[in-house]
């Protein structure tokens, strides 16, 4: 299909709804929220969560090379090879994956040991990169060999959309043939009761990671038709602001809200209202309802869950799907897709 916008050739997901992409097109299909009880040994300030159900990182990737690798990274690492399918990276492959700060479970262990553990070494050195915000994309090109940019990023819930522009830059201006993007989250101890101390009641945390191939053309289920970004100052402020940033992503995108069929939203307060002012004939497609707040994980998710939403949408078939999310620190930002007609 010829086509003067990047294409998402394929995606994968690894998320509380179970290990691929079939897993969570069914999990969202079947509309079941992924919450589990937490087993104690989280240590965590929640009863309920929504994990990557049996994920361990030595049971999925094997022992050899796993022994410091905390569960971000496992989780990333085991995304990108189910996009990838056996296939290697090369110079002309790109990385760019979204994250919060990495790990705050390893950041912490680590600065913890610094202090409490036996001299004269204190630390457990094989750690230490685990603590490096771009941990996970470095550990992405090394075990599946892509060798173009790595670029990690950070803006909470909207950190998926941020990585999705930065790869429309980099294939702009010529620095990668294909790029794979997409976010990680994982569940920790430290991650809980950071958002615990921080809004309480918390909300129903989630994890996963999901991430996209992005062609220059060719064929696959969306055409990426532009990613506008915003900032707001204050709460009130969200929903005035996603109204207009959706407004601009559409003029730009040269399409009109008539034409957007889906739309997906982060969650914030305020922030479905201003989506919905823009695209009152939208319907909306449930994502942190079942997979629960992934935070900076939480875009991508939500561009995997329009693309699967897509696959068995009645006819007519959607012609554009809007994405939208809005993190606490007053970052905003939205997507517009041109979605396919399935190939099969």
């Amino acid at each position: 299909m010829t086509t003067t916008h990047p294409v998402i050739a394929a995606w994968s997901a690894v998320s509380p709804l179970g290990m691929g992409r079939a897993a969570f097109t069914e999990g969202l299909r079947a509309g079941r929220t992924a919450a589990a009880p937490v087993d104690p040994g989280w240590d965590a300030p929640v009863e309920e969560a929504c994990l990557v159900p049996g994920f361990d990182v030595k049971a999925v990737l094997g022992r050899k090379g796993t022994r410091s690798m905390d569960r971000v990274t496992g989780l990333a690492v085991t995304a990108v090879g189910q996009l990838l399918d056996g296939a290697r990276g090369d110079e002309r492959t790109a990385l760019v994956l979204g994250t919060s700060t990495g790990s705050a479970q390893s950041i912490m262990d680590f600065t913890r040991d610094s202090l409490t553990g036996a001299r004269p070494h204190l630390v457990d050195p094989a750690r230490f990169p685990n603590t490096v915000m771009n941990c996970a994309a470095g550990q992405c090109a090394i075990w599946h060999g892509i060798q173009g940019p790595n670029v990690t990023l950070a803006a909470g819930r909207a950190s998926g959309l941020l990585a999705l522009r930065y790869a429309l830059r980099l294939q702009r201006n010529d620095h990668a043939e294909a790029v794979l993007v997409g976010a990680v989250e994982e569940f920790s101890h430290a991650r809980a009761w950071l958002e615990h101390r921080a809004r309480t009641p918390a909300g129903l945390l989630g994890e996963g990671c999901a991430v996209l191939r992005l062609e220059r053309r060719g064929d696959g289920p969306a055409e990426v038709l532009g990613v506008e970004t915003a900032v707001y100052h204050e709460p009130a402020a969200v929903g005035p602001t996603v109204t207009g940033l959706v407004a601009r992503a559409l003029a730009r995108a040269g399409v009109t809200a008539d034409d957007v069929t889906l739309l997906s939203h982060s969650g914030m307060d305020g922030e479905a209202d201003g989506a919905r002012a823009a695209l009152p004939g939208a319907e909306t497609v449930p994502c942190a309802e079942v997979i629960g707040d992934t935070s900076a994980a939480s875009a991508a998710f939500q561009v995997a869950a329009v693309l699967a939403a897509a696959e068995n949408h009645p006819e007519p078939a959607p012609r554009t799907a809007v994405v939208t999310a809005v993190d606490h620190d007053g970052v905003a930002a939205a997507a517009v897709l041109r979605l396919r007609r399935p190939t099969t």
